[in-house]
């Protein structure tokens, strides 16, 4: 049987006041949830599922040669980052190899690199030191324009790596510098990344199929 929420309607003193959210907090939670959906039905297009695949069928082809996945992103877009990478080494739905991946996001290299030559170096050093000809990097940024991203981007290239994008915003800086760049609609980076995670888990989803 479906778990269900039921609110308290009684509390003795000293207890949890049993008014857990009010008219306006429930509307605003309602909002938030239509919000989006509809997000998600205006992203759900043949060209956003095209573009998705294609990125996939490339990290797949690379993965088969023997290379690996970089990801980077800043913030919540780390946070994403490391997400698709663990499920990609860990595991997603089936018991399978473990695949090659890895996100930038070891504190020593990343306070280390700011602290030495700016924050904008910490992703295209690590790409740098890491990335070899063939591998794949994938760079997350909401806006498009982290300059931290950009610059992962343009060392990527001079080393010889596909680059693929996740952003928003119109894709900013990002997109004509990526081989397939995936903008999500929204108006803020927290709507953005919802659909960036649902890029992600579609991601290791095909890797996996493809893989098998």
């Amino acid at each position: 049987m479906a778990d269900s929420f039921h609110p308290p309607t009684s509390s003795s003193a000293g207890s949890t006041p049993t008014n857990l959210g009010s008219v306006s907090d429930n509307a605003a939670a309602l909002t938030a949830f239509n919000d989006a959906t509809r997000l998600h039905a205006q992203f759900a297009t043949q060209a956003n599922a095209d573009a998705t695949a294609h990125i996939a069928a490339q990290m797949i082809y690379s993965l088969r040669a023997g290379n690996k996945l970089l990801a980077c992103g800043n913030g919540g877009s780390l946070c994403d980052a490391a997400h698709f990478v663990e499920e990609l080494t860990g595991r997603f739905r089936n018991d399978r190899a473990p695949i090659a991946a890895i996100a930038c996001t070891d504190p020593g290299h990343i306070t280390c690199t700011a602290n030495d030559y700016g924050f904008d170096h910490v992703f295209s050093r690590w790409v740098t030191a890491l990335a070899r000809p063939g591998d794949c990097l994938l760079l997350l940024s909401t806006s498009g324009n982290s300059a931290n991203i950009i610059a992962a981007a343009h060392a990527a290239k001079a080393i010889g790596c596909p680059v693929f994008g996740l952003a928003g915003k119109g894709g900013g800086a990002l997109a004509p510098l990526c081989n397939v760049c995936v903008i999500c609609p929204g108006a803020t980076a927290d709507r953005i990344q919802e659909l960036h995670k649902l890029v992600l888990h579609t991601l290791v989803e095909l890797i996996e199929a493809g893989l098998a």
